[in-house]
């Protein structure tokens, strides 16, 4: 088959070659590859019944549904940007990515999952670029639009013919936190994204027919790309998860014989440690890709031996690079899944570089720089910081430290110098305390990871008090986690009269990992 040029030709062809058999499950809604495609064409043409036009932003805060898959769609196919907004971001880091980005609409739920999206940003000061708000599911709230009088909005417009999309153009703008604080836009395009999972599947093997449950968020690539594009471009079904809850994850497998489950190590560790895990039948299981973190090889082991998955795949990957720079291929040797990421996908370039920027020899580990038709053309409105992400010779600075093996496969020894993982989400010390200096308590506070046996790290704080303000814990944690999403929040505080810092003023983290510090 002809690999489409862009997201919304792959669910053109989808809906052609595929046409009856089932492309979403979620809840009550079973929609086939047609149907899917004609629930993103209503999409499509209610954003531009609304004013949106092709290079327009539009924003998505919603937990994954198939309403979800299909306002994604719908926004690709009217030649607008895609802006996935993180559902566990709370009004003022939502407003953020929604200032900057400059989206023109945005689709939000008003119940995701108990919690009221928009009436969040009420408090989150202005949005000059924001003309609508479309409640994407849950009860109607003054001011926002219900979705049915939304589709109406394009079903009265009649079928206008929608803008061409070209492989050149811009698909999404996806915002993940940098060293230096505030969130950045990596810009992806159509053409890369289609590439880089028509290349990812071969790699696991995803195949026609499959049952693909996503538990990783769809306003993450995990998700967006290499569960929703990956289904799409193969003819597999794609289950939705909103919220991961290891009981009822093996309850949908058994329930619809799932085939295919991907998900961060801290998925399969639960699964692992789950009370009643047998009495859930995972037989159906034949596939899954992990990721994210450091795979201990004991969890691919366990993966293999206790879950019976046959076919235990990892890579390795950044939002920059639309989600994937390097993959094992699903017929590796179970030695090369459990200690390498892989090889760089055809058409991508790994070179590993010492601190004089100097490509050093095979085996030697130094920073992984990425260049290739998958990596970002940038970072949406911020010039400096892209510059800043590559070299001389235009690869990108991943800032991960590793090294090549003779065999050609990848090795991740190191993170980010001051990231650390939560539970597969990337949190940054410089956000998170740029968030916990705005408490009023709150003079100095620097951010380290902490191990956790169940989320693999989590944030520790150390906070130096404003003069006379007597700020506890407990008091500051939750402050936290009113202006924060869960997985940034601090799980221990401790108050210091002074940070151990360099000469020229820096935090010297490495002191605070230190016992005793």
């Amino acid at each position: 088959m002809t690999l489409p040029q862009t997201v919304p030709a792959a669910l053109e062809r989808a809906a052609r070659d595929f046409g009856d058999a089932e492309a979403v499950v979620d809840r009550s809604d079973r929609w086939t590859f047609a149907q899917l495609h004609a629930e993103s064409l209503r999409v499509a043409r209610a954003l531009a019944a609304s004013g949106v036009r092709p290079g327009d932003r539009v924003a998505l805060w919603s937990p994954n549904s198939a309403r979800w898959i299909a306002a994604s769609f719908g926004v690709y196919a009217a030649g607008a940007v895609l802006v996935p907004v993180n559902t566990r971001f709370k009004g003022m880091e939502a407003a953020h990515v929604l200032r900057r980005s400059g989206a023109t609409l945005l689709l939000a739920s008003t119940d995701a999952v108990g919690t009221d999206l928009l009436a969040m940003l009420e408090t989150a000061g202005d949005l000059p670029a924001l003309r609508d708000a479309v409640v994407v599911e849950g009860p109607a709230r003054p001011g926002a639009v219900a979705w049915e009088d939304f589709v109406a909005r394009g079903a009265a417009a009649g079928d206008r013919p929608l803008p061409a999309v070209g492989a050149d153009d811009l698909a999404d703008i996806i915002f993940t936190s940098g060293t230096t604080g505030a969130p950045k836009g990596a810009m992806l395009g159509h053409g890369p994204s289609v590439r880089t999972y028509e290349a990812w599947s071969d790699a696991v093997g995803l195949r026609r027919g499959d049952r693909y449950l996503c538990v990783y968020p769809f306003f993450h690539t995990a998700g967006l790309k290499s569960a929703v594009l990956a289904c799409v471009l193969r003819g597999a079904t794609v289950l939705p998860h909103a919220v991961f809850d290891a009981g009822v994850v093996m309850q949908r497998v058994a329930d619809e014989r799932i085939t295919v489950l991907p998900g961060p190590p801290t998925v399969f560790q639960s699964m692992l440690e789950h009370p009643e895990r047998a009495r859930f039948d995972l037989s159906s299981l034949r596939l899954s890709v992990t990721g994210a973190a450091t795979v201990p090889v004991e969890v691919v082991r366990r993966m293999r031996e206790d879950l019976h998955i046959a076919t235990v795949v990892t890579g390795y990957g950044l939002t920059e690079t639309t989600g994937t720079v390097s993959m094992c291929h699903h017929d590796d040797p179970p030695e090369v899944v459990a200690t390498t990421v892989g090889r760089p996908l055809p058409g991508v370039s790994v070179r590993v570089a010492d601190e004089k920027d100097c490509t050093v020899p095979t085996g030697e580990t130094g920073e992984i720089l990425v260049k290739g038709f998958n990596v970002m053309r940038g970072y949406f409105d911020d010039p400096e910081a892209t510059a800043e992400a590559f070299d001389d010779e235009g690869y990108l600075r991943t800032g991960d430290i590793g090294h090549i093996g003779e065999d050609g496969n990848l090795r991740i020894t190191d993170r980010k110098k001051d990231m650390f993982i939560v539970g597969g989400f990337n949190a940054f010390p410089a956000e998170i305390e740029g968030i916990m200096l705005t408490h009023p308590g709150v003079a100095q506070v620097a951010v380290v990871g902490a191990p956790d046996d169940r989320l693999g790290e989590v944030a520790e704080a150390y906070v130096v008090r404003r003069s006379g303000d007597a700020v506890d814990q407990e008091v500051l944690i939750a402050w936290c986690r009113e202006h924060m999403a869960n997985y940034k929040v601090p799980r221990e505080v401790h108050f210091v009269d002074e940070l151990p810092l360099t000469a020229s003023g820096k935090v010297q983290r490495f002191r605070l990992r230190q016992p005793g510090a």
